[in-house]
């Protein structure tokens, strides 16, 4: 995966403070879907992280 868990969490906190900041109420909706895509891809990228690293201790083991 392109993106680690770090850098997806770094652009969801840009994305909620945009949300934060904006005046517009369709722009402020955009950004809070913008943080829930980019958490959930975080969520996605330490899970897979976790798995290759599980992966690599078993394959070690045998």
């Amino acid at each position: 995966m392109a993106d680690t868990y770090e850098a997806c969490c770094e652009r969801a906190d840009v994305a909620a403070a945009a949300a934060k900041k904006a005046t517009l109420e369709n722009v402020r909706e955009r950004e809070l879907r913008a943080e829930r895509t980019w958490r959930s891809l975080a969520n996605k990228a330490q899970a897979v992280a976790e798995q290759r690293e599980r992966l690599m201790r078993e394959k070690a083991e045998q």
